[in-house]
């Protein structure tokens, strides 16, 4: 049995996780990674160049412990690293070129950027649904790989079927066969989610009536006591956004204030900084009617979950019965996953 895997068995024990055969075959499968592409010798290096791989691209569906898994080997390698939500990354990318608009090939001095402060970068939960960031990610992660940068992706998605029927997706091949040429793509088979096995969702309430609104305002002044109140007014790029149940941290917000009007990644990601514990009111049921706001509340949840911020949410729908949009049955899986986690008794506030 090699380190790793014992590491993984005191991690699983440490932190009272069931030990499941399929993560162990995927951490076998990472110790492989790690020793024929991190730490081996020089001349074992050169040999394996034709069949270099230099990334980790791990799918499988929501809640089987993806995050869980590489989070565990992203923390136990010696490499200068960072795990960022790719929203998150693309933003800096888009100002990097904005900043740098009048030099020549702003790619390539925007991964030697990176390539001065890390070795290996992480993206969880990865997928591409921004045309303008399906059209650069081939010629971005060439020279990412170029620059002998490794890269972890977990996704819910094969590698074949991202952007899958997104405008212009012939554009986004390249990419696609950058990423296979370069990553192993590991499978996760687990049938279970384990997210909805342990979460007790105390924290959202359905229906909207007002026993619940009752309990939600309780719950609101138990946390919010002895708090400041001020109204937090956040510029974003020159936009204005005001937050008026101010807390300290705790923040109150209807969801039409955070997925009716026209923001998305960036006013969220500021959003989270200033957040501790979020109470979302009112969620709607979804469908194709209101698919741009399920987008919107997509990407919410998804850099909430990345910065690990609790929620209390009101609903009209229970969490198991909440609809989608058609178009977005699929990444609205892992949004659902991720809501019985952060509305979890059992989630640290």
């Amino acid at each position: 049995m090699n380190n790793l895997n014992n590491l993984f068995l005191d991690y699983c024990k440490t932190n009272s996780f069931e030990v499941n055969q399929a993560q162990l075959d995927v951490i076998n499968q990472l110790s492989q990674f790690k020793d024929n592409y991190i730490n081996t010798s020089l001349l074992k290096f050169f040999s394996k160049q034709k069949e270099k791989k230099l990334g980790i691209y791990l799918h499988g569906d929501v809640g089987v412990g993806k995050t869980m898994l590489l989070n565990f080997f992203f923390d136990n390698l010696d490499k200068k690293k960072q795990r960022l939500h790719f929203n998150e990354f693309m933003i800096k990318f888009h100002d990097f070129k904005f900043v740098n608009s009048k030099k020549n090939d702003v790619i390539e001095l925007f991964v030697k950027e990176i390539k001065k402060k890390i070795d290996l970068i992480y993206f969880d939960e990865f997928q591409v649904t921004n045309i303008a960031d399906a059209m650069i990610l081939g010629r971005l992660f060439k020279e990412i790989f170029n620059q002998n940068i490794i890269v972890f992706f977990s996704s819910n998605i094969k590698i074949e079927n991202l952007y899958k029927d997104g405008l212009q997706r012939d554009q986004f091949i390249p990419f696609l066969k950058i990423i296979k040429k370069c990553c192993i793509e590991i499978n996760l088979s687990i049938d279970n989610d384990y997210r909805i096995d342990k979460g007790k969702t105390e924290r959202f309430l359905s229906p909207l009536n007002s026993t619940n609104n009752f309990i939600s305002n309780k719950f609101f002044r138990e946390i919010s006591k002895n708090k400041k109140v001020q109204e937090r007014n956040l510029d974003i790029k020159g936009r204005n956004f005001t937050i008026k149940n101010f807390y300290e941290g705790i923040i109150k917000l209807d969801f039409k204030d955070l997925c009716d009007k026209n923001i998305g990644a960036e006013d969220y990601i500021e959003i989270a900084k200033n957040c501790s514990f979020l109470f979302l009111e009112n969620l709607p049921n979804f469908d194709e009617n209101n698919s741009n706001q399920q987008q919107r509340f997509i990407t919410l949840i998804d850099i909430l979950y990345e910065k690990k911020i609790p929620l209390l949410i009101t609903s009209e729908k229970k969490l198991n019965e909440i609809n989608s949009s058609p178009s977005l049955k699929n990444p609205f899986k892992r949004t659902i996953s991720r809501l019985y986690e952060l509305t979890s008794i059992n989630y640290q506030i």
